[in-house]
């Protein structure tokens, strides 16, 4: 079944064609005007209420669909996620930082629906992949303890921030046992210090900056803080750069985000699967609403190296490797079939699955597979792909079980 998905037009998309979400729905769907000034943040394939995606060719949702034929999702999933499609699959095209954020987790999620429905729409849990498609930049996670100790002593306005007290004890820390309390604390100072303060500090920052040499400059992140300070003056996230890793993936590497986790994609392109939810605690670089107080009581603290946090795939076959996270919400498929290829049988899903076509072009039966193609997959559904005369790079998003 052909899908018909929903485009959302968030403020930090890539704007007109730049942005992949634009320019592979416009394949897809031709009739799709392009709008020159218009920010396409991301693409919504799946059931969510906010987002609906639904049958090409009847126009019929297709949550509808699965209420009708809940045979469609497989057993286990209708046993696991009662009857419903338990992940929500996008493409992000990213201009513009995202907030700092984490996502709860399930229980914390019910009890935050339960005390603030207006903020916490559902009471869901809502782990992350991406999966990059271009060159990818994110913070994720908090840094190696040493590497944060040595940001709080040499960049004096994140101290001042911290507060001098609680840096010279977080200075003087070993990391092991009593380090997360320490370190809780100055994310937590970081985070609720005063915004007359904040602003006072990111100005002296950056006007010292502007007096370094560049490897200086690249000490301290200086690039990095002054273009997120460009897109959100005087925001108090600009200094969370020193508290959490800054990574550049290649393309088809992947992150993954647990509960709990702090993040925050700051450009490129990517492929994300998530449970299907909306919950996000935000707490910096963003005009929305800001809780600080949970975001900085839910984070886990815990301190690796960046490469620790890049996600790898298992070999399924010669032209399928599988993203599989620890939840059963979703796993996502990447699958690159060269052009020339006549026959390629995807292997068999006991979940029903959403399939994106990213490049290339193939068939199946009778149906055209070209840039921009989403397709609903029942389970157990049978798919062999022939006549590949481009490339073809496509994406499957399935429950995990």
């Amino acid at each position: 079944m052909e899908l018909k998905c929903q485009i959302q037009t968030y403020d930090w998309g890539k704007i007109g064609t730049e942005s992949k979400v634009a320019s592979l729905y416009k394949i897809a769907n031709p009739e799709f005007e392009i709008g020159n000034d218009t920010p396409y943040a991301e693409l919504w394939m799946g059931t969510h209420t906010n987002g609906p995606s639904e049958n090409k060719l009847t126009g019929e949702s297709l949550s509808s669909v699965l209420n009708s034929h809940p045979e469609y999702l497989g057993e286990p999933v209708r046993e696991k996620f009662d009857n419903q499609l338990p992940f929500l699959f996008k493409l992000l095209s990213i201009n513009k930082a995202l907030s700092i954020q984490a996502h709860p987790a399930k229980q914390h999620a019910e009890l935050l629906h339960r005390e603030q429905p207006n903020i916490y729409k559902d009471p869901n849990h809502k782990p992350e992949l991406a999966i990059a498609l271009t060159p990818f930049e994110a913070l994720c996670g908090f840094r190696p303890i040493n590497e944060i100790q040595n940001f709080v002593k040499n960049v004096r306005e994140l101290r001042a921030i911290i507060g001098t007290d609680t840096a010279e004890r977080f200075l003087t820390t070993e990391d092991g046992a009593g380090t997360k309390e320490i370190l809780k604390e100055c994310f937590k100072n970081m985070m609720t210090c005063s915004q007359d303060q904040i602003t006072e500090q990111l100005k002296q920052m950056l006007q010292k900056f502007s007096f370094f040499d560049e490897e200086k400059r690249n000490s301290q992140l200086a690039p990095l803080v002054e273009r997120l300070y460009s897109q959100f003056p005087n925001d108090v996230g600009c200094f969370a750069v020193y508290f959490l890793n800054y990574l550049k993936l290649k393309p088809l590497e992947a992150l993954y985000l647990g509960p709990n986790e702090p993040h925050a994609y700051l450009y490129g392109e990517c492929v994300e699967c998530m449970a299907c939810s909306d919950n996000v605690v935000r707490a910096g670089l963003t005009p929305k609403y800001k809780d600080v107080e949970t975001l900085c009581f839910m984070l886990t603290y815990d301190c690796q190296p960046a490469e620790l946090k890049i996600f790898k795939p298992t070999v399924e076959d010669k032209y399928c490797e599988i993203f599989k996270p620890p939840v059963p919400d979703f796993a996502v498929a990447k699958i690159m079939i060269p052009h020339g290829e006549d026959y390629y049988q995807l292997p068999i899903r006991n979940s029903a699955s959403i399939l994106f076509i990213v490049g290339g072009s193939a068939k199946y039966n009778s149906i055209k597979l070209k840039n921009g193609s989403v397709f609903f997959v029942t389970a157990n559904e049978k798919i062999v792909i022939e006549n590949v005369t481009q490339d073809l790079l496509m994406f499957q998003a399935m429950a995990n079980l």
